[in-house]
């Protein structure tokens, strides 16, 4: 006597939820045939590079120096004041 087909109530393959009775993953087809039990092919969503597990924080962007925003603001207003007087 062949036993009853019984699905996971959670896809192996993709983690989607698999209603009871049912013959495949709604998700992405995967049935008992192509391997509802393998643990090993169980995708979880993400494609990380093996950088995005290094435990150092990521490199801060360089930063203008402090004193170099007051120096454009002034030659720029000194390059107005100078346009208008000598129209």
């Amino acid at each position: 006597m062949p036993h009853a087909f019984v699905p996971p109530t959670e896809c192996p393959v993709c983690g989607e939820a698999v209603p009871r009775g049912a013959r495949a993953c709604p998700g992405c087809g995967a049935d008992e045939r192509s391997g509802w039990n393998e643990e090993a092919t169980r995708y979880d969503g993400l494609d990380l590079p093996d950088a995005a597990f290094d435990d150092e924080p990521p490199a801060s962007p360089r930063r203008a120096p402090r004193w170099l925003w007051p120096v454009v603001a002034f030659l720029t207003l000194g390059a107005l004041i100078i346009t208008f007087l000598f129209r």
